[in-house]
């Protein structure tokens, strides 16, 4: 009986909250995805960029689930995509683009055989199950498609593989004969996830994998993804706007806002104890569990800045109801995440937290605000 190989981490860099332990199946360092958006004219002028995602870290073990979380534009499916080798990091040339590692390897330095590990280990299950199936072919040719491309396995062997596969997703395996438009939205997205366990990958991107399902179907979609995470210590990467979503699957959490990670740790500690100003404002604008639950509603005022020349210093203090000093230097330069808690660490500024503030009195500054606003416009 052979051992697997002993995985080498040492050359993966480290990051605020990331470690090696417990052999992390990938690991983003620093990553950033900037775009050119124009080109400037030589001598004058200068190139815009926007900021996608910038300076993203974070681990991902076998049979965990970090779930990454904000508006939309955030950064959520570009720092996804970058996982799966759909886009690559890149930034101006003078900023680090950081790096991703695969087991402990640079995924810019894998060999031929690494590559191919790597594209079996990572798959992904797509927000609409509808589009992400090709209606032209049978459910047993979708699901057989990636043993065909990456297997020696006869076409008898392939068909067995996708109708059992298909019954451990809860449907049956005659239904392999059928076309996706034949299934409903719950049945097309099992059929995703048939697929992309094909391969017996170790890591699944879920992105936003139950939004467009009718409420009734979340929650068996939902347990149906946890319990093939126990049975095949699979690890899962959730982008998702739905808190309640998050907060039920994921053992760790990162908040985005425009493209910077604010708040990052363990998720029942984010949730038990938020302490990011954004962060509050997500769980605030979510519904509650029980109609009769109070809570008060944290409004941002402004508008998202735009991700092309995003501010040099903390991304969010054009979007917070507290005083900005103008001569913090964190108006200047990027603030880091600071460990506030056990395995809880946030972008700690005087205005991007809640301690220290009332979170009633910031919810009637706000609508003082608000209300002022309609005035003047009126």
């Amino acid at each position: 009986m052979t051992t697997e190989e002993k995985k080498d981490y040492s050359n993966v860099g480290s990051a605020i909250g990331c470690s090696n332990d417990g052999d992390p199946i990938i690991q983003v360092r620093n990553v950033r995805k900037w775009y050119q958006v124009n080109k400037a004219i030589p001598f004058f002028g200068k190139v815009d960029w926007l900021k996608a995602v910038d300076d993203v870290s974070f681990d991902v073990r076998a049979g965990k689930t970090i779930g990454l979380v904000g508006e939309s534009g955030c950064g959520k499916t570009t720092t996804a995509k970058m996982v799966l080798g759909l886009e690559n990091p890149s930034a101006d040339g003078e900023a680090e683009v950081g790096e991703i590692f695969f087991q402990g390897e640079n995924i810019n330095e894998l060999t031929t055989a690494g590559k191919r590990e790597m594209r079996r280990s990572v798959q992904a299950v797509f927000q609409d199950p509808w589009s992400s199936l090709n209606p032209r072919m049978r459910v047993n040719t979708i699901i057989s498609e990636p043993l065909e491309i990456n297997t020696t396995m006869t076409k008898q062997e392939r068909d067995t593989r996708a109708g059992d596969l298909l019954a451990e997703v809860g449907l049956n395996p005659y239904q392999g004969n059928l076309y996706p438009h034949e299934f409903s939205g719950g049945q097309r997205q099992r059929i995703g996830i048939a697929r992309a366990l094909a391969l017996n990958p170790k890591l699944i991107v879920l992105d936003e994998p139950v939004s467009a399902l009718d409420v009734s179907i979340r929650a068996q979609i939902m347990n149906l993804l946890v319990d093939l995470q126990n049975e095949h210590d699979l690890a899962y990467i959730l982008i998702a706007h739905n808190l309640a979503t998050v907060r039920y699957m994921c053992h760790r959490t990162a908040v985005m806002y425009l493209g910077v990670v604010q708040e990052y740790g363990d998720t029942e500690e984010i949730f038990a104890q938020p302490t990011h100003l954004y962060t509050n404002a997500l769980i605030s604008a979510a519904l509650p569990s029980h109609p009769d639950i109070e809570r008060d509603e944290i409004v941002l005022p402004g508008e998202v800045v735009s991700p092309v020349n995003p501010p040099d210093g903390d991304v969010f203090m054009t979007r917070t109801p507290l005083p900005v000093r103008k001569n913090h230097k964190f108006t200047k330069e990027r603030p880091p995440l600071v460990e506030v808690g056990k395995d809880h660490y946030v972008v700690e500024t005087p205005w991007s937290t809640v301690t220290g503030h009332d979170l009633s009195e910031l919810k009637l500054s706000v609508d003082q605000e608000m209300k002022s606003v309609d005035q003047e416009m009126k």
